[in-house]
């Protein structure tokens, strides 16, 4: 369906520049998924031509059809779209519509279609939800008990196969339905019955604010903005970003308005590369005004998980501002080994990977340090823009 509307949106768009786009999770997904219906249906069109290189559609009228994955957002930004297909929405990444695709669509009043299998309540979850309020939406839900697509004693068997919540999810299209392999969905449903999702404000007088790091070498950098109130941590703020130099990640603290104590970071901050110079990540972070200390937690990722979830009921987070940290905390999950039909001991390695190993650094840094003495609220320095500048 999703296909044969864009390629007829594609073949009727005037102008003779149109650009459209199909995305999944990844490059090889879209390749699988979607290049032999492509095939398919725009094969019958005379003098279209398929570029099996770039997985390009070029159509007569001049429109061009792009197969794309999402597992680099930012190798979205540059073109305009007049229309954009995200398949698999809920395992997009959930910075490629509104931060890239988005505004690529404004200018030529573009559209786009999300379509895909929930997968908690993430960011598909809540773009339905928008949905349903808008006017100028349209939504539909076709959870199989109500298609009749699928034959009832398939339905059946498939019921009598999976446990609960993959029938739930993948067949009754369910947001609700536990996902399978997360490691913090009781741990999430839980805050958010006791409200502890919500509005956090900053309180200026009461803690200093201290941020918990995972670097991104050639992937994102996540940063979680913290203050401890008592017992109780509260996550105010969550930044993540990907191809910034250290003075940009530098500014961002700069720009907001906080007192900070501690900047956590991981252990690979210390590290020497050739790209650096030699100087390691923390080095120079310190020469940009920010003075972090590097934490040493066990290698073992599934401890940092267990000492999370144990830390979990003390922990408030803002809702709006660490919008992008709770999804990533949703779908972190171990990664599934199809061969042997079980869960492999370690984590996916996915786009939740950054926000929810801050997390974990997080987690053990309150258990190594608990009643370490906080530094006394004190002005920010200024950051220099660059380290050349502070050298200079």
């Amino acid at each position: 369906m999703a296909i044969n509307h864009e390629l007829r949106e594609a073949t009727a768009f005037q102008g003779g520049d149109g650009r459209f786009g199909y995305i999944a999770p990844s490059y090889k997904e879209a390749k699988r998924i979607a290049w032999d219906y492509w095939h398919r249906f725009a094969g019958v069109i005379p003098d279209a031509k398929f570029n099996e290189v770039d997985l390009r559609v070029d159509l007569p009228n001049g429109s061009k059809v792009f197969l794309l994955g999402a597992e680099d957002p930012d190798s979205l930004r540059g073109p305009y779209w007049d229309g954009m297909v995200f398949d698999e929405y809920a395992h997009v990444h959930p910075r490629a519509f509104p931060e890239i695709v988005r505004p690529a669509l404004a200018s030529r009043h573009g559209w786009a279609l999300f379509l895909g299998t929930p997968f908690g309540r993430n960011h598909f979850y809540k773009i339905y939800e928008r949905a349903k309020q808008e006017p100028t939406m349209l939504t539909r839900f076709y959870p199989a008990s109500v298609t009749g697509v699928i034959d009832a004693a398939e339905l059946v068997a498939a019921r009598r196969d999976m446990n609960a919540e993959e029938y739930a999810q993948e067949f009754e299209c369910s947001f609700e339905a536990a996902l399978v392999g997360a490691y913090y969905a009781r741990e999430l449903a839980l805050a958010r019955s006791q409200a502890r999702i919500r509005v956090v404000p900053w309180e200026p007088t009461a803690a200093p604010v201290e941020t918990y790091w995972d670097l991104g070498f050639f992937d994102e950098t996540a940063i979680i903005f913290t203050q401890r109130m008592g017992r109780e941590m509260h996550l105010i703020d969550y930044y993540e970003s990907k191809g910034q130099a250290l003075s940009g990640y530098a500014k961002v603290l700069q720009e907001r308005p906080y007192t900070y104590g501690r900047h956590h970071l991981p252990h690979d901050g210390g590290a020497k590369t050739l790209a650096s110079g030699g100087v390691p990540m923390s080095e120079q972070l310190k020469i940009l005004g920010v003075k972090p200390i590097l934490v040493h937690p066990k290698n073992d990722p599934l401890d940092g998980i267990n000492q999370a979830r144990l830390l979990f009921p003390r922990l408030w987070f803002d809702e709006i501002k660490c919008r992008e940290l709770l999804d990533a905390l949703a779908s972190y999950r171990a990664e599934y080994d199809k061969k042997k039909e079980t869960f492999k001991p370690e984590p996916l390695h996915d786009w939740a990977s950054h926000g929810a190993d801050a997390f974990r650094l997080m987690a053990c840094v309150m258990r190594l340090g608990e009643d370490a003495p906080r530094p006394a609220l004190r002005p920010a320095a200024k950051v220099p823009l660059s380290i050349q500048e502070a050298r200079r």
